[in-house]
């Protein structure tokens, strides 16, 4: 994924750590799990520092897409109307 790749690699151990105990328990992350109000389509957001990881899960079955990972300053903007 492009977007993981353009953050340092200490941010990136992070992240992906935490994306592994959003997969494997999600209620573990429940707190910094919110839904993305104004998205279009029923969006998250998973905090983690000053990143923001941005996805879909589906409610048949526990899978997330993830849709973006940046930092806070500019994940959001594909996001405003």
């Amino acid at each position: 994924m492009d977007d993981l790749r353009r953050i340092d690699r200490a941010h990136q151990r992070i992240i992906k750590a935490k994306l592994l105990i959003l997969a494997e328990n999600p209620e573990a992350l429940k707190n910094n799990v919110r839904r993305i109000a104004g998205a279009d389509e029923l969006l998250y957001r998973l905090r983690i520092g000053s990143y923001r990881v941005i996805f879909k899960k589906d409610q048949n079955a526990f899978v997330v897409l993830i849709i973006r990972i940046g930092h806070r300053k500019s994940v959001y903007l594909a996001f405003d109307k």
